[in-house]
């Protein structure tokens, strides 16, 4: 049987006018805990899950990022199943991301947490990147 590629969800990203009014909304009213934020996302925690609910002002269309070992392996077995590759992998803060899509034509947001984790002050803004110490949950060190 052939390894599962999706790992697990990482993030659902949603956006918002501003951060400050995702944040009103969100945070004060749904009672989300503020994780981490920067000038344009913020995240915040879903308490039964490791999932972040990302809210972020730099795109218009929600998304689901899907936490895999290797970004090169994952568009590899994508495309030899019949689907495409709609964004090249690029460098982001803590890993890299490619978007795909499956051969239905549905959205895939790749992402590979290689680099590490925000590291944050105690006003949740984000610092910088701590590297992570073993292998990211769910993945398979072996697989990276």
């Amino acid at each position: 049987m052939t390894e599962p590629l999706f790992r697990k969800v990482d993030c659902i990203q949603l956006p918002v006018p501003s951060i400050e009014e995702g944040l009103d909304f969100y945070a004060a009213t749904l009672g989300h805990e503020l994780i981490w934020r920067t000038e344009t996302q913020a995240a915040l925690r879903l308490p039964d899950s490791d999932a972040e609910l990302v809210i972020q002002t730099e795109r218009t269309e929600p998304e689901v990022d899907l936490l895999v070992s290797s970004i090169d392996d994952a568009v590899r077995r994508i495309q030899s199943g019949g689907g495409s590759l709609m964004t090249e992998a690029f460098d982001i803060p803590v890993g890299r991301l490619a978007v795909a899509t499956d051969p239905f034509g549905n959205p895939l947001v790749l992402i590979e947490l290689s680099k590490g984790r925000f590291t944050i002050d105690s006003e949740k803004i984000v610092t910088g990147i701590a590297p992570l110490r073993g292998p990211e949950p769910g993945v398979d060190p072996g697989s990276a």
